[in-house]
């Protein structure tokens, strides 16, 4: 007796979810980074326009890094408190885009926290056009961590800029920085924890 069925394939629903590390190549992230840049370059006027842009692209991402990590580190746990979320910001999120975790959080005020990076690769392979100078790619990066926050409900205004860092007394590589200013009803609910 010979079984006539086709072998049995198992549904792409049935089949455990990858959770490896899939790494994309440092020269086709740049390119398709650069793409972006160009794509918005030719259609806005000014420094601001285009930053705006960038952070609009970034928060897009932003909203679906947060949703994919959190249901693969953390798919029975939501983090409710505000340092918690930037917390999983620096280390998890930071770690899946751009292999590690980012340099340092900072409180300022109640209202106000810094993410430092040393490193922004979104800045490491851009050449600015002088009409453009003053130009800082990194708003997509703070596009990114302001999607994760409004993705987690915490409202927030984030931007990116870039301070120079001390080395032996001589300034050389500037750090980028994103300031986090939470809005006031963020601010209400956690002081009710």
């Amino acid at each position: 007796f010979i079984d006539m069925a086709p072998p049995s394939i198992d549904p792409l629903v049935d089949q455990p979810m990858s959770s490896g590390r899939k790494e994309v190549s440092l020269s086709a992230f740049a390119f398709l980074f650069s793409e972006i840049v160009q794509y918005h370059l030719q259609r806005v006027s000014d420094t601001n326009e285009l930053e705006l842009k960038l952070e609009e692209a970034g928060a897009h991402v932003g909203r679906r890094v947060l949703e994919l990590l959190a249901y693969r580190e953390k798919p029975t746990r939501r983090e409710t408190r505000l340092n918690g979320i930037l917390t999983f910001i620096q280390n998890n999120v930071w770690k899946n885009l751009f292999g590690r975790s980012a340099d340092s959080l900072e409180i300022y005020n109640d209202d106000e926290y810094m993410i430092s990076d040393r490193d922004v690769l979104v800045n490491r392979f851009i050449s600015v056009p002088k009409d453009y100078q003053g130009m800082n790619c990194a708003s997509f990066v703070a596009g990114v961590v302001k999607g994760c926050l409004e993705s987690a409900g915490f409202d927030a205004q984030v931007s990116a800029y870039d301070a120079p860092t001390a080395d032996d007394g001589h300034y050389s590589v500037a750090r980028t920085n994103f300031l986090v200013k939470v809005d006031a009803n963020v601010l209400e609910r956690e002081q009710s924890f």
